[in-house]
This record gives structure tokens, sequence and C-alpha cells, in this order.
């Protein structure tokens, strides 16, 4: 009796190979599942993290000429105000009208200078808008994905 004892305590009779294998492949299969889902998930998520960038580059370049443009007519407007006014400065006859001329063109300048600001204001609101619109998106969807 006192070896049938020492056989149970030593013995591996409760111990089946055939179940921790089995174990062992179900959570390896599980681990392989959820590693594939991670991976597709991560691909799509670089996939869109490419096109938002390549998006916001287009929309930067785009309103970067947006820009340009306007502040070239800027430009084109005062250079040729200017030429206007020291055309005007070249007939002057007296100093009262030298000073009216100055005065007008002045007053002039400044309306124009506080237009030509608001125009580009509202030019580089509408650009930060445009450039920041596809990483927003990306975001929000991001943000969704997770969610899920």
């Amino acid at each position: 009796m006192a070896t049938k004892k020492t056989d149970d305590v030593f013995g591996f009779a409760a111990f089946d190979p055939a179940k921790l294998t089995e174990n062992f492949r179900d959570l390896a299969e599980k681990g392989a599942t959820q590693s594939k889902d991670a991976y597709a998930k991560m691909k799509v998520a670089a996939e869109d993290a490419a096109k938002t960038v390549e998006a916001t580059m287009e929309s930067a370049q785009a309103g970067s000429v947006t820009l340009g443009l306007k502040a070239i007519e800027a430009l084109r407007v005062n250079a040729e105000s200017s030429l206007s006014h020291m055309e005007a400065l070249l007939g002057v006859k007296s100093v009262s009208e030298l000073i009216e001329l100055q005065t007008a063109f002045l007053r002039k300048q400044a309306e124009l200078v506080v237009e030509q600001a608001k125009t580009m204001q509202e030019a580089t609101r509408k650009v930060a808008e445009d450039v920041s619109k596809p990483a927003k998106t990306a975001a929000e969807k991001t943000l969704a994905t997770f969610q899920k």
C-alpha cells in the first residue's frame, strides 16, 4: 500500500499532454488572429495617415499660391497708386495743393491697407481651414475606429 501512495504523489496520472497541446494551440490561434486584426488596423491607419499628409500638402501648396497671388495683387495696386500720386505731385502749382494731394493720398492708402489686411486675413483663415481639414477628418475617423 505504501508504494501505491508514493506512486500517486509522484505520478502524473492527472496530467494529460493532449489537453495541454490543445490549449496551447487554441492560445496560439487566438494570438495569431488578434495579431492579424491589429496589423490590419495599423495598415489602414498608416494608409489613411499617408493620404492625410498628401491632402494636407496639396492644400498647403494651393493655399500658398492663393496667398501669393493676393499679395502680388496688393503690391500691384499699391505701386499703381503710388505712381499715380507721383504723377499728380508733378502737376502741383502751390503748397496748399501739395498738402491737399498728400493728405488725400495718405487717407486713401490707409483705407486701402485696412481693406487689403482684411482680405489677406480672410484668405489666410480659409487656407488654414483647408489645410487642417484633412487632418481633422482623419482624426475623427481614427477616433471613431478606436471607439468601436
